[in-house]
């Protein structure tokens, strides 16, 4: 299969016996020659067509040797197209001249006459040089567009009851400050981005956002994932790594699911957040670091204090300002917003054609708990989304978990049918109910750790 040619070249010379010669050659290797003795049609030529590389004389009749000429059109066409790729064409061998001419702009140069294959390869070099700047031009503008998106104040929140109100309007207050942020909200209610928004409207924008799943991390990595390691420092450690602190420098760092954190760890976070700097493991030099601190937890933080299970001067540090974020539940004139937001997004995304939910299946949702909150209205959309018929959303569309009077619930579990969750869940309630929920005296009751009651709390909703 012949190979299609590529690239637009212009030449620019009024010598014609060499336009011609040049044009012969290289149409060979170009998709398209154009060529011109005028240089003053430069202007026009320009405006009509995009070339990847103009090649441009340096002397004219006007002026045969000082390349004033040459100089004077480098300027214009740069001007007309900043990212335009200019050759010159010199006879004279100047270095003084050429070193000039490519201070002001010009790509390269060539020497007449001229060595067909080195022509060639200097065209070619000039060509991909075009394609990259063209493409930068627009990973630029791409850029803009993603930073003009990303910058509108509340993207992906979306709400407009009062308390989500009057969360918006903490978040104008507290972004334009360094203040640490604590988020409080039960789980699937958006606190990432609630700091994510934060972050956007700060003075740090411009850099990085790092979040962290504290409750993701071991304990034995915990340093190395925050702090970083130095190769070595112990048997994984092949190479030199840069903690999360680190990553974040100059920006804002989000540690998420704080209220995990044990003890022992919760003193090395503390003195990293008071020291304003880091130490890798295996390294004896503390590296400064400057960030924006933004936390996140489902657990009741301030009743751990009370408990001893939260450090209470880390507690301190990290909320400066608090942000606590409704539930479903508690902002229900937002589900109408919510529900045709995801939608729309899924029916994109499955390319369905439906328009909205129904106006009963608002009522229906209306009236549900949402244990799982925004998360769990999410997921119930997109499944309703994949698996309808219909164009609006109907009741029988949306399947959601039947809700049971928590009370009630210990009569409806019979010894002939036995569910080990049904089960679990009246022992956590019972518990919490003889211990006035106190966590951890119920965990001990129970049997578990305090984080491990805390992830059953979670997943049944209690």
């Amino acid at each position: 299969m012949k190979e299609q040619k590529t690239g637009k070249i212009l030449i620019v010379d009024d010598n014609e016996d060499l336009l011609k010669a040049a044009k012969i050659f290289l149409k060979r290797h170009f998709g398209q020659v154009d060529t011109e003795t005028n240089p003053g049609l430069l202007p026009v030529l320009i405006v009509n067509e995009q070339y990847d590389v103009i090649l441009l004389d340096m002397n004219f009749t006007k002026d045969v040797s000082s390349g004033h000429e040459g100089f004077y059109w480098l300027d214009r066409i740069l001007e007309l197209d900043s990212s335009a790729v200019v050759v010159l064409i010199t006879a004279y061998g100047d270095v003084n001249t050429a070193v000039k001419a490519i201070k002001e702009g010009a790509t390269d140069f060539v020497l007449k006459p001229w060595e067909n294959e080195k022509l060639l390869a200097t065209l070619n070099a000039a060509v991909q040089l075009r394609q990259s700047k063209l493409e930068i031009s627009q990973l630029k503008s791409q850029q803009q567009q993603l930073y003009s998106d990303i910058d509108s104040k509340f993207k992906d929140i979306i709400g407009q009851s009062p308390a989500m109100v009057k969360v918006f309007e903490t978040i104008e207050r507290v972004a334009a400050t360094d203040a640490n942020v604590l988020i409080l909200g039960e789980n699937g209610t958006g606190k990432e981005l609630i700091a994510r928004a934060i972050h956007r409207n700060s003075r740090r924008h411009r850099e990085a956002f790092v979040g962290v799943d504290l409750g993701a991390i071991t304990q034995t990595l915990f340093e190395s994932e925050l702090f970083g390691h130095k190769r070595g420092a112990f048997t994984d450690a092949k190479e030199d790594r840069a903690g999360r602190f680190e990553q974040a420098n100059k920006g804002t760092l989000f540690l998420d699911e704080i209220g995990n954190l044990p003890l022992p760890l919760q003193a090395k976070m503390l003195a990293a957040l008071q020291n304003r700097e880091v130490t890798r493991v295996g390294a004896n030099k503390a590296i400064p670091v400057n960030i924006r601190l933004i936390s996140a937890t489902n657990m009741p933080i301030h009743n751990m204090v009370y408990e001893n299970t939260f450090r209470q001067d880390l507690l301190y540090r990290i909320n400066t300002i608090e942000i606590t974020l409704p539930s479903l539940r508690d902002r229900l004139e937002d589900i109408p917003l919510l529900a045709n937001h995801f939608i729309e997004l899924y029916s994109k995304k499955y390319n369905k054609e439906i328009r909205k939910a129904g106006e009963a299946l608002i009522k229906r949702m209306q009236k549900y708990h949402w244990p799982g909150n925004i998360r769990e209205l999410q997921h119930s959309i997109e499944r309703a989304v994949i698996m309808t018929s219909h164009s609006v959303l109907q009741p029988e569309d949306l399947f959601m978990q039947k809700q049971v009077n928590p009370e009630k619930q210990e009569e409806m579990v019979s010894l002939d049918h036995l569910n080990i969750e049904d089960v679990e869940k009246i022992l956590i309630r019972k518990a919490l109910q003889k211990h006035n929920g106190h966590i951890t005296r119920a965990a001990e009751e129970l049997g578990l750790t305090r984080s491990s009651l805390y992830r059953r709390l979670e997943r049944y909703g209690l």
